[in-house]
């Protein structure tokens, strides 16, 4: 490849939002501005013509006839799922306090307290996502936010999706609107008169609310980003061509922007893995395998390198959404992994496992910001204060280095505190 071909590739789709700014904007305004009447009117404009302040909120009744309306092996399906992603998130709490003594009577440490209120996006689109309402309220829930609102865009029948619906009130939420896209993200973010202002916005969404997200950032903290879907499947000259080939068609039916790569230096491998591709693509309902065929040969494909170490380089230059390592020993080249949302190891662990009920946190970073951003989890809800304590004993040994230091900074008033206070309470 060439190095612009290359430069394309691990720019992949990346989601332009420039053309809903400006719709973005107005929309915004006019919540900020209006409330309730603004909402209302972008609600029927954009979600479902007949919508009403007063029913945007689910009802109770509306919670009951979806938990009757799903088939019980959905229902246990989504319950073992639940059980699952909660007892992962469970493990992620950090002792609420710690504090040490890091020298004689000097004791410093912090105190973990959750946020006080989150917002919560789950999409529609062209499917329906239980899965995805469960990976954002299961770790809101086990952080302790007291208040978590989930916004999800209903049906043009004014409805909530039912599955999501059971999987929200598994996971103990009740507050949840039928709301989609930049309306529901101003919405959270500036409040109205229906809708709690929160402090925190979270989960995955189109161009419209990424670009709602965009215009509000600064006033709201706005989460992670997540783009279009992207994975890289990592292989050896062990690996199965055949389960390559399967799970490289997983991201790639999400859409014709989506990124899924094979990446390998096994020559053999790539080769066999394009016919079986071709075979399995065939057996998609025509509407994903259109998606397939354009997302792998536009921003996705078999990537063929010189080494098992060249592979892993470039897994680390990508820094996938999904990253599925199929070679002989996965364990032998964790390590070697620092770039991706999250690392699925081994061939009885394929993405739509993980995307479900393995119980790791699917709301992952796209785009590259593997690189600094981490998946969904407890600490997307937690925030730390320092904590000291100092004893008379550990006054004394540090107020000689804070006053050098107050006076060569020039902060006089600081040296000041130190050297009344030594007077003060001898």
């Amino acid at each position: 490849m060439s190095s612009e071909e290359m430069s394309l590739l691990k720019r992949r789709a990346e989601l332009n939002i420039e053309g809903a700014l400006s719709l973005a904007r107005e929309v915004i305004d006019q919540i900020k501005l209006r409330g309730d009447s603004a909402l209302i009117e972008y609600v029927r404009k954009f979600d479902y013509s007949d919508a009403e302040i007063g029913s945007l909120k689910v009802s109770d009744q509306e919670f009951e006839e979806a938990s009757i309306s799903i088939e019980p092996e959905l229902r246990d399906a989504i319950h073992h799922a639940f059980v699952n992603i909660r007892e992962v998130h469970q493990r992620q709490m950090p002792n609420e306090i710690h504090l040490a003594e890091i020298e004689s009577g000097v004791f410093a440490g912090e105190k973990v307290s959750p946020i006080a209120s989150a917002g919560l996006y789950v999409p529609r689109g062209k499917g329906s996502f239980p899965s995805v309402m469960l990976m954002l309220t299961i770790p809101a829930k086990v952080a302790g936010v007291s208040k978590v609102i989930v916004c999800t865009p209903p049906g043009k029948d004014g409805k909530v999706e039912p599955a999501s619906l059971v999987a929200a009130q598994m996971a103990g939420i009740k507050d949840i609107y039928k709301l989609g896209g930049i309306q529901a993200i101003a919405a959270m973010a500036l409040g109205t008169e229906s809708i709690q202002k929160i402090d925190k916005i979270t989960g995955p969404c189109n161009v419209y609310g990424s670009a709602a997200k965009r215009v509000l950032f600064g006033t709201v903290d706005v989460g992670l980003p997540a783009g279009p879907s992207e994975s890289i499947i990592l292989a050896d000259e062990h690996t199965d061509p055949e389960l390559a080939a399967l799970d490289l068609l997983v991201e790639a039916e999400h859409g014709p922007e989506s990124a899924a790569l094979l990446v390998t230096h096994d020559e053999s491998v790539a080769l066999k893995a394009a016919d079986f591709v071709s075979k399995y693509v065939q057996k998609l309902p025509e509407w994903r395998r259109e998606f397939c065929e354009k997302s792998l040969s536009s921003y996705g494909g078999i990537l063929l390198t010189s080494s098992l170490e060249e592979s892993i380089n470039f897994v680390n230059e990508y820094a996938p959404e999904h990253l599925e390592i199929l070679v002989n020993d996965p364990f032998s080249i964790l390590g070697k992994i620092k770039n991706a949302g999250e690392i699925l190891l081994g061939a009885y662990t394929p993405i739509p496992v993980s995307n479900y009920c393995l119980g790791v946190n699917a709301i992952l970073p796209t785009g590259g910001f593997a690189r600094s951003y981490s998946a969904v989890s407890v600490f997307d809800f937690l925030k730390r204060s320092g904590i000291g304590y100092l004893t008379k004993e550990g006054f004394e040994k540090l107020k000689k280095t804070t006053q050098i230091l107050a006076n060569y900074e020039g902060f006089p008033a600081h040296a000041m505190s130190i050297i009344e206070r030594d007077t003060l309470l001898k």
